[in-house]
Parts: C-alpha cells; sequence; structure tokens
C-alpha cells in the first residue's frame, strides 16, 4: 500500500487525486495499492490571522512533512507555492508533476481588470506578493484580508467584503471552475506569480529509494528544472511567502528565462531582474538572477 498525505481541503484533494492518477498511469501502481490520507494543518485551522502572525506559508505543510518524517506516510502532495525555501532535513522533492497555468486570475463583480476599479477600491488578499505589485501601480486599493479556501474567498467577495481578489488560475482549474468564475488572467508584466505557482510537488523522505524512484517515472523534467531555478532565487534570497518575492521561469526549445522580483511591502518600491540562457544552466540563470538584484537591494530591505 502507497500512502499520500495532504491537506484537507476540497483544492488540496483534488491535488492528491491528480498524483495518484499520475501513479496509476505513469507507473502502473494498482489504484486499490493507495490510499489518500488527509492531514489538518495549522494553516488551514487558523482562518482569523494572516499568515505573517501565525508564522507564514510552511504551515501549509508543517504537519504533513511531519507525518512523513514519522514513517505514517509515504508521500506527501504540495502546491509547490506553498513551500518554504528550506526543505527539512531527510525529506527530498523527488518529482514536480507536470506544470499548470502558472499566472494570476483578477476576479471583481465591477471591473474587468486591475485598472477598472475605481478610486480607492478594496481588494483583497493576504499574499504581501500580490499586495505589493498592485499597490505599485495603484496606491490607493485599500488591501483587506482574504484567507480561506477558493469557495470562502469568493463569498467574502460576493458580500462586498471586497470589490476585487486575486487567485491562482491553476486552483481555478483544478476545482472546474473556470467556466462559473468570471475573471481576467493577468499577464507577467502585470503580477509575475509566486515561486513555484502551477507546480505540484511529490515530497518523501530522501532514504525511501523505493519510492524516490516509484516517484522519478512521473516526474517532468521541464517542470523540475523551471521549478528548480525558481527556488534557488527564493533560497538565496533566505524568503519565504510571507514576503513580497515573485518569479518565473519559463523553457523554449532548449532555453530557459526567468525573472524575478523583490519588492517593499508596501509596494513603493520594486527590484526585477531576469536572465536566460541553456536550460541546462537553469541553477546559473536562477542565481544569476539573484545576483542582480541583490546588487539593487538595500540593506535589510525584506525584513
Amino acid at each position: 500500500m502507497i500512502t499520500i498525505g495532504t491537506r484537507a481541503p476540497e483544492l488540496a484533494l483534488k491535488q492528491a487525486y491528480i498524483l495518484r492518477d499520475k501513479l496509476i498511469s505513469g507507473a502502473n501502481i494498482d489504484p486499490d495499492e493507495i490510499k489518500i490520507i488527509p492531514l489538518q494543518t495549522t494553516g488551514d485551522k487558523i482562518q482569523n490571522k494572516s499568515l505573517h502572525e501565525i508564522g507564514g506559508k510552511g504551515l501549509f505543510v508543517k504537519e504533513v512533512e511531519e507525518a512523513l518524517l514519522r514513517g505514517e506516510i509515504d508521500i506527501a502532495i504540495h502546491s509547490m507555492k506553498d513551500m518554504p525555501s528550506i526543505i527539512p532535513e531527510g525529506l527530498h522533492i523527488a518529482a514536480i508533476i507536470e506544470r499548470d497555468n502558472p499566472y494570476d486570475a483578477f476576479i471583481s463583480n465591477i471591473a474587468n481588470n486591475l485598472f477598472e476599479l475605481p478610486l480607492n477600491a478594496t481588494l483583497g488578499t493576504c499574499s504581501p506578493r500580490r499586495a505589493a505589485q498592485i499597490l505599485n501601480v495603484r496606491p490607493d486599493i485599500k488591501i483587506v484580508p482574504f484567507r480561506g479556501n477558493v469557495g470562502t474567498r469568493l463569498d467574502k467577495l460576493n458580500s462586498g467584503v471586497a470589490e476585487a481578489t486575486l487567485l491562482a488560475v491553476a486552483g481555478l482549474k483544478r476545482l472546474d471552475m473556470l467556466d462559473n468564475v468570471k475573471y481576467s488572467q493577468m499577464s507577467l508584466e502585470e503580477m509575475l506569480p509566486a515561486i513555484g505557482q502551477g507546480a505540484l510537488c511529490a515530497q518523501c523522505r530522501e532514504d525511501d529509494v523505493k519510492t524516490r524512484e516509484l516517484l522519478s517515472k512521473i516526474n517532468d523534467e521541464m517542470s523540475y528544472k523551471t521549478v528548480e531555478c525558481e527556488r534557488v532565487f527564493l533560497e538565496g534570497l533566505n524568503a519565504d511567502c510571507n514576503k513580497p518575492v515573485a518569479g518565473h521561469a519559463f523553457i523554449e526549445g532548449d532555453q530557459i528565462s526567468f525573472t524575478g522580483l523583490v519588492a517593499s511591502m508596501d509596494g513603493s518600491k520594486i527590484i526585477k531582474a531576469h536572465s536566460s540562457g541553456s536550460v541546462v544552466n537553469n541553477i546559473a540563470i536562477g542565481n544569476a538572477v539573484l545576483d542582480k538584484i541583490k546588487s539593487q537591494m538595500p540593506d535589510n530591505f525584506l525584513d
């Protein structure tokens, strides 16, 4: 029996079933030999405080990783964008499932895009990355905290808590909501995504050779290389998802291109850099962008 540990919300369970289906089709595992185990995480249980107050997005993966380390599950499935820059000792990201849409969706009942919102409009998000990039171009916008699952955030929008919000297109797609939600996809110039956005990672114990070999059969190499490039940048900044950090890498032919961004919390200053080159040098490309941005960052910029 192969056990997959996941967060309990609907989107997380959908993602666990995506992994299950990949194991069935890509690794020839009997469906009856796979068990999905939902686990409660601190990030899901505490909804009335910001992630910054309770310890960051790592709290969406902490309990699942602890269950993996204790041997209670064989594989953990995570949204890559929820992963802290440092992976706990003894654990290994063994596979990245083929990456889905990495972009953000702008959702509003009164506007088709950010610039159609009226002066001093309210926008709901708890993401420093999203807030900083919005405030950089629309400093009049009032940011109000939006936490909870996709349905909860859409309910808050429809009840008037805010006049707009942003969600990951990949999440809407996995929940089969793309046809039910009026949204506009934001370009990379409008909103650079979170590190790893759109990607799912399968994690196992580092010394679990059998599971590592199994997961290697479903690893998407190009997705792995883009995420690897992005995470080198994140790790070099010693940052996490509580900081206004963004980055996106993509591959065309044998070339990889990566743009990274850091911002002040209020969006008044944004530092962005880009680099590209051979895909075999994906880590070097991530480090090149890191060096460019670090050379422009004031001391304690992300503190």
